[in-house]
């Protein structure tokens, strides 16, 4: 039997009592949480095992792949780049990629890219996870491509092209790949464990993902909600085996919409950076006027690829009782999370950051049943009412 090690402020006993169940139940098998109030980790967790054949400990320091939950960090990188004034979240795409605006996306704005509505969430032509992975083929295909749908115009997710267009913008603006740029610019300063893909030199210490019993959720998806041209493109073209995050391929790509690489301390200190007015340890990265931009909501209802309510800002969902983050509070709080139930949540108001990383795959897109009570748990101790 794993303990859960860490430390835990005794406000928030419940959410180690249930982290522990888990462990025990063996729902989980191996997972971080961590809670970041006022700059101070009042809860930082972890436990279980780094591999199916629980031979290899989660440690203090295990990372793993963390699926959708990368795109806060490439959100984040986004609006630094829009915080030094080398993004202009409301110019044309193509006014820092020319190519983009090839047959008929002159229209689509930055902002768009960052909200899921820029008519680009999927790749036209028929692709291999080995062409994803190759940047330098799949990125040129995208420009050249038709928007799905007017741009603007409506949400869908942009499952695994999110990270190419954030990634190509930071290409165009600074000379640095996306991978390079988040470890120079976001996670180095901050000193954040997190990371596109994985350094080899880190893979002793990454945990193996262990796919759900059923098909991959975003495959559920495709063939619960809408088995359409746009939901296929985008959720299915191709088909994501869960396997691939552990392979060296994945390690070595940079997808900036799947394979970041951390635990909940190295997500939760970079996105703390939002709760805490843009400075983390004495470092400042991100003005008030920009975090302001994440709660201009840009879409709000059902996406059309996903089938699923959400609502947008620029780069992260924000929460609402008609959406799937009906579980959360209200209030000035941006989130994501990742295929298999890890999450990324800031409490702007509570100064508040929330992170919860796991190995073992639930099918589900945004929020396991584990991660949703613990971050319940969380604002129990609070005093805050939760759905």
């Amino acid at each position: 039997m794993a303990s859960v090690q860490g430390t835990c402020d005794p406000r928030f006993k419940e959410v180690e009592t249930l982290l522990q169940g888990f462990l025990d139940a063996g729902d989980e098998l191996g997972a971080s949480i961590t809670v970041n109030i006022d700059g101070h980790d009042v809860v930082d967790l972890w436990g279980g095992h780094a591999d199916a054949a629980r031979t290899r400990p989660w440690t203090r320091d295990t990372i793993t792949t963390v699926w959708s939950t990368s795109k806060t960090i490439t959100a984040f990188a986004g609006l630094l780049l829009i915080e030094r004034g080398l993004l202009d979240p409301f110019a044309k795409v193509s006014a820092y990629w020319p190519e983009f605006a090839a047959n008929g996306k002159e229209d689509v704005e930055v902002r768009h890219v960052l909200s899921h509505t820029s008519g680009v969430s999927g790749w036209d032509a028929p692709m291999t996870m080995q062409d994803i992975l190759d940047t330098d083929k799949s990125t040129p295909l995208l420009a050249q491509q038709t928007p799905f749908w007017p741009p603007g115009t409506a949400m869908r997710y942009h499952s695994l092209t999110m990270g190419s267009l954030v990634g190509e913008l930071v290409r165009r603006t600074t000379g640095a790949s996306l991978k390079d740029f988040i470890a120079r610019e976001v996670a180095g300063p901050l000193r954040a464990d997190f990371q596109l893909g994985a350094a080899e030199g880190d893979w002793a210490r990454v945990a193996e993902i262990v796919p759900p019993p059923q098909r991959a959720a975003a495959d559920s998806l495709v063939t619960k909600n809408g088995v359409g041209r746009v939901a296929l493109k985008t959720f299915a073209n191709p088909p994501v085996d869960p396997n691939v995050a552990n392979t060296p391929e994945w390690r070595r790509a940079q997808a900036g919409a799947a394979n970041g690489h951390g635990n909940a301390r190295g997500v939760a200190r970079i996105l703390s950076a939002i709760a805490l007015d843009g400075e983390v340890g004495g470092v400042k990265l991100l003005s008030p006027k920009t975090i302001d931009l994440i709660f201009q909501q840009q879409a709000d209802g059902v996406d059309l690829a996903a089938g699923l309510p959400f609502r947008f800002g620029i780069g992260y969902g924000l929460t609402g009782k008609h959406t799937e983050a009906r579980w959360l509070p209200d209030g000035r709080i941006c989130f994501w999370g990742g295929c298999g139930g890890s999450v990324g949540i800031v409490d702007v108001e509570r100064r508040m950051t929330i992170s919860y990383v796991m190995n073992k795959m639930e099918n589900v897109v945004f929020g396991n049943d584990r991660s949703k009570a613990c971050v319940q748990a969380v604002y129990k101790a609070l005093g805050v009412q939760t759905d």
